[in-house]
């Protein structure tokens, strides 16, 4: 049994492994928090779950073997307690009440920054923290509303003017090259200006995600190149 100071062990389930990777580093940036392990199937999940002590599943709820809440309903019908946040592009509120029957704390929907799911995540850390016998429906209503996050923080950490969507896609681009890109080429490669792609990787250079480095041997100014960070872990 772990003691409330031990960081939450995470396991991340995302069948796409360049998104399974990205919510794993996102993950292990936020204080409190640890990766136990990252799953692309409902087997694969259930295999680490068998072998491995989980607090929380970052879950997406499309997975190639079977839907998510399936490997939730079979998890609670085995006796495992571990929270759920879900990780979804599905909108469908009938599938969100489904999952909060099942014990799903949380939905994210995709796509999402870091900031997004960092707010999520501190804000489930302080619902776990709670304990002892609540004083009133006061103190209740405060535990609970801890997990919710305030209206409009859908896009949280994003400046004014960036979108999720453009962001997710710049974000694919950058990290599936092997020798970096300036700001034109990943804007030819999304379908966006040089000055906006621009700002999408400064936004991934101040976000710790990408770094970038000037470009010589051209005739005039150097051009910026940006390479994406790869994982410390």
């Amino acid at each position: 049994m772990s003691s409330t100071s031990d960081p939450i062990r995470v396991l991340v389930v995302e069948d796409d492994p360049v998104a399974a990777d990205a919510h794993a580093l996102y993950v292990g940036r936020v204080a409190g928090f640890t990766v136990a392990g990252v799953a692309h199937s409902r087997a694969e999940a259930v295999r680490v779950l068998e072998r491995t002590d989980v607090g929380l599943l970052l879950l997406d709820l499309y997975l190639p073997d079977g839907h998510g809440l399936q490997l939730v309903r079979s998890l609670r019908a085995a006796g495992h307690s571990a929270d759920v946040i879900a990780v979804t592009s599905a909108r469908d509120l009938a599938m969100v009440r489904e999952g909060v029957s099942l014990g799903v704390v949380q939905y994210v929907l995709k796509p999402f920054t870091f900031a997004t799911l960092r707010d999520r995540l501190t804000r489930y850390a302080e619902f776990r923290a709670t304990a002892g016998e609540a004083s009133g429906q006061d103190e209740v209503d405060r535990a609970l509303a801890s997990l919710r996050a305030p209206q409009g923080a859908g896009s949280a950490g994003l400046p004014k003017g960036l979108s999720a969507p453009t962001l997710e896609a710049v974000t694919r681009t950058l990290r599936k090259s092997t020798t970096g890109l300036t700001a034109a080429e990943a804007g030819t490669a999304v379908g966006i200006s040089r000055i906006t792609a621009r700002r999408y990787l400064e936004h991934l250079v101040a976000e710790g995600r990408a770094v970038r480095s000037p470009q010589y041997g051209q005739i005039g100014r150097p051009e910026l190149q940006y390479r994406w960070r790869p994982s410390t872990r």
